[in-house]
């Protein structure tokens, strides 16, 4: 198979972003505050929304699965309080599950967070719950940054993320970490901040003893690691600084990338300087560029050409990549592929 395990409800109907804009408007005006029944997507609009975008490209690609979630510049955690978070995450999380109802053998959902600035992350293990137990949902999105750029909250090797992380670990789900919108005019969003948040999880797990803690934890860190692949040795340096075993030892088992890198040179290096069993396949495609690139002909998030044309990966690593790495770090997609194929299997017996 080749699972894409980072995707994102870019192309949702033009009535989830018409509700969030009357939530927004409500902040300063409650009369306006709409009720979670006012949004009506019907079925149909949904698979119109897919159909023509994400399943197409998926078919055009030949990418069997996509881990989906909701659109992670919508998450704006720093917009309102608590309520307007989990009022708009649990309406997202609906809609993905929705996508995944419909197109089962397509995608399979990962859920968004109402994280909030200052806010308690227990707050946010109902809606969790919620996801992965009524929604078969196999991963869940952790912002390091609710803020949106201003990196108020403690790294993420504070004990202010345990009830979280211990959650996780008992219903055996990763989390992919990513940021949402900047309202901090200094960090583009996709450009900058994105990537900075990147780099910046990966050295908080670096200066601290996170997995000595949370030993079965798992972090994936997505568009290819930030700057971490292309600065491995000073990173490496600064490990051994601080009298930290080798990153091999210290991160990689619970540290993985994913391969959102939209050049081959980019792709080559990740996958020369990083552990094959540490990188899985993903081209959050319909997302953050989205453009042709004109040295190419192709689509900048066609990642599946790149990882094809790695020339240090083998035929046997490419299956690690594409499948095997993305069934061992979400063990309940896994879980979800081995009941379809015992299924698939039943039917023709």
């Amino acid at each position: 198979m080749i699972i894409d395990i980072h995707g994102h409800y870019t192309t949702a109907p033009k009535a989830l972003e018409a509700w969030r804009n009357r939530q927004v408007a409500s902040l300063a005006d409650p009369s306006l505050r709409p009720a979670a029944a006012d949004l009506r997507i019907s079925d149909d609009e949904l698979r119109e929304s897919i159909e023509a975008n994400q399943l197409a490209r998926m078919r055009e690609r030949g990418i069997d699965l996509t881990v989906f979630s909701p659109r992670a510049s919508f998450m704006a955690h720093h917009v309102g309080d608590f309520e307007t978070s989990a009022t708009w995450a649990t309406i997202c999380n609906e809609l993905c599950a929705r996508v995944a109802g419909l197109f089962p053998d397509s995608f399979i959902g990962a859920a968004m967070l109402p994280q909030s600035p200052g806010v308690d992350p227990r707050t946010c293990l109902a809606e969790l719950d919620r996801c992965v137990e009524e929604y078969g949902f196999v991963a869940v999105n952790l912002n390091p940054d609710p803020s949106g750029g201003h990196w108020t909250s403690p790294p993420l090797s504070d004990r202010h993320w345990y009830p979280l992380y211990e959650r996780m670990v008992e219903l055996d789900i990763p989390a992919m970490i990513h940021v949402s919108t900047s309202c901090n005019a200094c960090f583009h969003t996709t450009g900058a901040h994105y990537l900075n948040a990147d780099t910046t999880a990966f050295m908080q797990c670096l200066a601290s003893d996170l997995f000595k803690d949370f030993p079965t934890l798992r972090f994936v860190i997505p568009h290819g690691g930030g700057a971490v692949p292309y600065h491995w040795g000073r990173f490496r340096g600064l490990a051994q600084e601080m009298k930290k075993p080798p990153l091999s030892e210290h991160l990689l088992d619970n540290v993985f990338f994913d391969t959102c890198v939209y050049h081959q040179p980019g792709i080559d290096l990740l996958t020369r300087v990083m552990p094959v069993k540490n990188v899985l396949f993903a081209s959050e495609m319909i997302g953050a560029v989205r453009g042709i690139d004109p040295e190419t002909g192709h689509a900048y998030d066609d990642t599946r050409r790149f990882i094809e044309a790695a020339p240090s990966l083998s035929a046997a690593d490419r299956r690690q990549v594409f499948e095997g790495n993305a069934r061992r770090v979400y063990p309940r997609l896994d879980a979800a592929l081995r009941a379809r194929e015992a299924a698939i299997a039943g039917a023709a017996a």
